[in-house]
């Protein structure tokens, strides 16, 4: 293996997806408590345009875009068995997923599911490590509460709803088409708002005979703060995916009446010790439903070389459901 090259995707500079490019890198070095995955796919995030718009990774990081991957172990770093070499896996990663191989942290690696193929098992990883750590931890969802879902067309949004389902709660999601709209009703979601024709506060009061949800997952950002307000039930909590808009602004007094929670997260920057519960409440909690009650939504996939398409896809917002990457 020594000498050995791989293809990896990494932006030359800031910008738009143009900037992308497939370039050769010699594999990476397999540290202790880590593993080598060939990988087979690779999924695509919002997160991954974040840093190919800034141009630069976390302090730390590669330069190596891509958060999520699935496919074969072929080497593990010392303190990993090697008994694990050859199993079919899916990771979350701390970058280097858009490529042939990449490192992961052994915690993070979790056996495909046999009812999975490679390409829906790609999907699994950043979505379910976010919507689990989001919903179940940060946000305390129980059983029979209401959810409401901003983006609910997106990967996580579509992971959300048949995890927010599956666990007996009801879902209402915004989305931006009507086409999308459809979509998540299909997947279950009891309620879905085409925001640019319908005012989703209205459509909550209307649905939860004024109560309000119980929990909202916020993708878009501070933009909803005082909507998202007026959605959310007494001593409910808002749980924001994004730092879009900047900031968070809204009457102190309406937070206050409504007792209400104002939380969020980071998933890539958030500390391992925290990362490897998630992993683990994953395979013991999520996994048995795979391929039942919750499967990845696949909108589309592009050839590894075919990023900057891949990334055009992502910023039209017309997809449904995740974006892979096939890198076999």
């Amino acid at each position: 293996m020594a000498g050995e090259l791989m293809k990896a995707v990494i932006p030359r500079a800031s910008g738009g997806p143009g900037v992308l490019q497939l370039v050769s890198r010699p594999l990476p070095l397999v540290g202790r408590g880590q593993v080598l995955v060939r990988v087979a796919f690779a999924g695509i995030n919002r997160h991954d345009a974040g840093q190919r718009s800034r141009g630069q990774p976390p302090a730390g990081a590669t330069d190596v875009l891509g958060l999520e991957v699935s496919g074969k172990i072929i080497a593990v770093g010392e303190g990993v068995s090697e008994s694990r070499i050859g199993d079919s896996v899916c990771a979350l990663v701390n970058g280097g997923a858009y490529a042939t191989h990449c490192l992961a942290e052994a915690g993070l690696v979790i056996p495909q599911p046999k009812v999975l193929d490679e390409r829906e098992a790609g999907a699994l990883p950043e979505t379910l490590f976010t919507c689990w750590f989001n919903l179940m931890e940060l946000g305390a969802l129980k059983p029979k509460d209401w959810l409401l879902v901003h983006g609910g067309a997106g990967g996580i949004g579509t992971t959300a709803i048949q995890l927010a389902k599956a666990i007996g709660c009801k879902v209402i999601v915004t989305a931006s088409s009507d086409e999308k709209c459809e979509a998540c009703l299909r997947l279950g979601a009891d309620l879905a708002v085409n925001y640019k024709a319908e005012d989703f506060v209205a459509a909550v009061q209307a649905a939860t005979a004024s109560k309000g949800v119980e929990v909202i997952l916020d993708g878009v950002g501070g933009i909803y703060a005082e909507r998202n307000l007026q959605a959310v039930a007494t001593d409910g909590c808002i749980v924001h995916l994004s730092s879009g808009g900047a900031s968070f602004s809204a009457p102190l007094r309406l937070i206050m009446a409504k007792r209400a929670r104002i939380t969020g997260s980071l998933m890539r920057s958030l500390p391992m010790d925290r990362k490897l519960p998630v992993a683990r409440s994953l395979y013991s909690e999520v996994w048995p439903l795979l391929g039942k009650s919750i499967r990845p939504t696949i909108d589309s996939v592009f050839a590894l070389d075919d990023v900057i398409a891949a990334h055009e896809r992502l910023e039209s917002n017309r997809h449904i459901g995740k974006i892979m990457l096939d890198a076999r």
